[in-house]
């Protein structure tokens, strides 16, 4: 009798978390995001972007249909080579939290690269974090950005 009754708590303790979501884990970045990154003090945008990202198992970000919407003349012409990652955990349900790293450069082939480093947090459909740009004449800079998945 105990063994029936144990086994119907157990039962409705597993059905109670499956439908809060308990089950259900998407545990990753991937998708579409769009990103905005600001200047310091006034929030003037300076660049632009939209991404399809791709997390690998160990934390490895593949970007495809990488696109500057707002360049400036440091990213004017590609191509651009892009590179990422994230360590995360949190993942119920959807709920990501880690951090970001990312960084964008420019593949001239002579002269000097430009580099658009990212450092952020994850919180479920948002990056938040602070950019440095390195690189060619007139391309060095740093603030705040924001990517919310699409």
């Amino acid at each position: 009798m105990y063994k029936k009754i144990g086994m119907v708590a157990m039962l409705a303790l597993g059905m109670t978390l499956a439908g809060c979501g308990y089950g259900s884990h998407n545990g990753t970045v991937s998708g579409n995001w769009t990103a905005t990154l600001i200047t310091p003090p006034g929030g003037t945008p300076v660049f632009a972007f939209s991404t399809a990202l791709t997390q690998s198992s160990g934390g490895a970000l593949t970007f495809t249909n990488f696109t500057f919407t707002t360049a400036g003349t440091c990213f004017a012409t590609g191509p651009f080579t892009e590179t990422g990652s994230v360590s995360l955990s949190g993942n119920y349900n959807g709920n990501v939290t880690g951090s970001f790293a990312s960084t964008i450069s420019t593949m001239f082939p002579a002269g000097t690269n430009n580099m658009l480093t990212l450092m952020g947090t994850v919180a479920g459909n948002t990056i938040t974090g602070t950019w440095t740009l390195t690189g060619g004449t007139g391309c060095a800079g740093n603030g705040n950005f924001t990517a919310t998945r699409m």
